[in-house]
């Protein structure tokens, strides 16, 4: 039993020193034969890979990226789930290149500032994405990036290959970075988390060992891939212990029962919300998901009626993890057979090989356990920093080592973790992050915006909600959010728009000026629990 919040490494677990690109490597060589990726399974088109397929594609389009690109240096991926998002992220790891993921609803100003600040030399893309022309918006924002020398189209990748010299593939340390993940701030736009080959190799395996994963297991992929959801526990995972990946480009409720159905899924990741969309789809009670075994989620609390359900209703047992994109993902995850009780309200004990320690936010020491203060964690799964950020890469990783992750938790005598709130003043909708000074930044740049300040509210549905006070000019009444919204869509990712506006011409200010956000919540809760309005909507 712990008396102090602070755990040290639990070393009953070896680390592995590869690289993406060796992971797949020993998968191929122990089971070359064995289905390793699936893809098109919802629409008839099915394409599918063993693991010595999957390395041979994976290694001709590391040789044709070689034959463009120098060992190191950062190539960007721009589109959503697909075959071709797994065949890059495996090249470059063969390659030694880092790859920097791009959020496919991003907006011209939002991948001008990636690509810009991450300084990619080439961007593979798909033409459209959810009506958007991404050709189109990445000829208006061409010329402010000098560093991007080529631009290739996901249905061009055999054109591309086609010019793939021999040659000996590099040897990739496990300490060379393997990705830049960008995670948006609280004062600006989005920095780039460097994520190494061994902490997301790892990372992988160990949070697949939780789920006692084997190469029998077949799992679903619908997460997000430019989110370490998609492209490390969703695609690193089954490839550690060689099971297959059956990829979806996205969640829609009946596309993922009707694929558990037909390729026999036995583990998947989920946030809560797409949970409960699965138990309430009506074509739910047709679908056969017998087959299915374990499941993890995270992003969002989970009520232990829902992990009761979830696990009565589809013969399933869940894992909820808790991390963050510097940590790559994973700090800590519950057991298969814990209690849906521990699966409620904590998150979990820490995964092997990592330290975590609870701290006064203030004073830096460590806590008794029961009370909460910032988590803390170190080892091999911490960002090596955010790139060019040396000032920032401070402020999170301490002069020991530790990352100082934000978030407000305790820790009970078995060390188990529950999240109590976070110091920052990040919105999770759904599972998505969403940091309201980058929307608030957009809005003043409305030329009838004084000033704006947007806080999460509850919703029923995605968990949270950003809603947005706007300060206008007394006897400004004409602007509408129907104005604002549309404003935001030109420049936002559709999920950061507010849903929830409130005009005003003052906003309560603590005396040094600064917005009192906490009163603009209590404010709005409850004026919407008087109201019983739902929170989401237009």
């Amino acid at each position: 039993m712990y008396t102090s919040s602070q755990i040290s490494q639990d070393t009953s677990a070896d680390l592995v020193e590869l690289s993406v690109g060796a992971l797949l490597a020993e998968a191929a060589e122990r089971d070359p034969d064995h289905l390793a990726l699936v893809a098109g399974a919802d629409t008839g088109e099915r394409r599918e890979w063993t693991y010595a397929q999957l390395h041979a594609d994976a290694r001709r389009l590391a040789l044709a990226l070689l034959a463009r690109f120098r060992v190191g240096e950062h190539v960007a991926i721009w589109m959503p789930n697909r075959a071709e998002w797994v065949l890059f992220e495996l090249a470059a790891g063969l390659a030694g290149l880092v790859m920097v993921t791009v959020n496919p609803a991003f907006r011209a100003a939002e991948v001008r500032h990636v690509l810009g600040q991450s300084r990619a030399v080439g961007l593979f893309l798909v033409p459209e994405y959810r009506g958007a022309d991404q050709v189109a918006t990445l000829a208006e924002i061409r010329a402010d990036l000098p560093h991007l020398r080529e631009v290739v189209l996901a249905d061009d990748l055999d054109r591309f290959t086609a010019y793939a010299p021999e040659r000996e593939l590099p040897t990739v340390p496990a300490d060379a970075p393997a990705q830049i993940q960008y995670t948006s701030g609280t004062t600006g736009f989005p920095k780039g988390a460097v994520l190494r080959h061994r902490g997301v190799v790892n990372n992988a395996r160990l949070m697949g060992e939780r789920l006692a994963m084997s190469a029998e297991d077949r799992s679903l992929n619908f997460m997000p891939m430019f989110h370490t959801g998609g492209c490390v526990c969703g695609t690193l995972i089954p490839i550690a212990f060689g099971a297959v990946h059956v990829i979806l480009p996205g969640f829609e409720a009946a596309t993922v029962l009707a694929v558990i159905e037909s390729e026999r899924i036995t583990q998947m990741g989920c946030v809560t919300t797409m949970f409960t969309m699965l138990l309430e789809h009506p074509e739910r009670a047709e679908r056969d998901t017998s087959s299915l075994r374990a499941g993890w989620t995270g992003g969002a609390p989970v009520p232990a009626a829902l992990v009761r359900r979830v696990e009565r209703e589809f013969g399933m047992r869940l894992t909820i993890v808790f991390g963050q994109t510097e940590s790559g993902p994973t700090i800590t995850q519950t057991r298969l057979d814990d209690s849906p009780t521990d699966k409620a309200e904590t998150v979990g004990s820490v995964l092997p090989r990592t330290e975590v320690k609870i701290v006064d936010p203030d004073t830096g020491e460590t806590l008794p356990v029961g009370q909460a203060g910032e988590l803390c964690c170190r080892g091999y799964l911490v960002m090596a920093g955010y790139f060019e950020l040396p000032e920032q890469t401070a402020a999170a990783i301490d002069a020991d080592g530790w990352l100082h992750t934000g978030d407000l938790c305790s820790m009970d005598e078995r060390g188990y973790v529950s999240v109590t709130g976070r110091l920052k003043d990040m919105i999770i909708r759904g599972g998505e992050n969403i940091y309201p000074r980058e929307i608030e930044n957009a809005l003043i740049g409305h030329p009838r915006v004084l000033d704006a300040a947007v806080v999460g509210v509850p919703d029923p549905v995605f968990g949270e909600q950003p809603a947005a006070f706007v300060r206008v000019a007394v006897g400004d009444e004409g602007l509408t959010d129907e104005e604002l919204t549309g404003f935001l869509r030109e420049r936002l990712a559709r999920h950061k728009v507010p849903r929830v506006w409130r005009f005003v011409t003052e906003l309560p200010l603590t005396p040094s000026g600064k917005i009192r956000k906490y009163v603009l919540r209590d404010r709005l809760a409850t004026e919407l629990s008087d109201a019983s309005t739902p929170t989401a909507g237009r």
